[in-house]
């Protein structure tokens, strides 16, 4: 089974309200063996929401207290950020989980990288919450950029 971030999947889960569907896993996902997630939804969070970016790090970071997760206007959103990741690790902990798919340069799910916390577009190298914390069970992560046909298939342990 595959962790797949929602909005990939084309559930309108993305801060804004929309999604960012990828047609390739949309495809994967009809063979059944994909949980669709979004962690901000699971921490607790309204969608739409006002975007957040990580101040002060990357998700390592934040999962030891040194970074924070804001939104623009200020507000630290870190709690529920920090509590939909656990959420998804007890999914992974449920079910056999053999890798993850993640929506890339998300505050939460971004696998090489985040915005650096400015609002202002611009992208550094880093993980996000929920990617940094599967890796450390160790769940393989993996952009929705690196996904090829051949990723899928060696993931579903073919």
């Amino acid at each position: 089974m595959l962790i797949v971030s929602a909005c990939l999947l084309g559930l309108h889960a993305r801060y804004d309200g929309g999604a960012a569907r990828h047609e390739q896993l949309c495809r994967y996902a009809r063979s059944g063996t994909v949980i669709p997630v979004c962690p901000e939804q699971l921490g607790g969070l309204p969608t739409p929401r006002p975007p957040a970016e990580i101040q002060g790090g990357s998700g390592r970071d934040v999962l030891v207290g040194k970074a924070r997760v804001c939104v623009c206007d200020g507000r630290d959103v870190t709690s529920p950020f920090v509590k939909g990741a656990g959420e998804v690790l007890q999914l992974v902990r449920l079910l056999p989980v053999t890798g993850a798919i993640l929506k890339e340069r998300s505050p939460s799910c971004g696998v090489h990288r985040i915005y650096d916390g400015t609002f202002s577009s611009r992208l550094q190298a880093g993980e996000g919450v929920l990617a940094c914390l599967l890796k450390q069970f160790p769940i393989p992560v993996y952009s929705e950029e690196e996904v090829t046909e051949e990723l899928l298939h060696r993931l579903a342990g073919g």
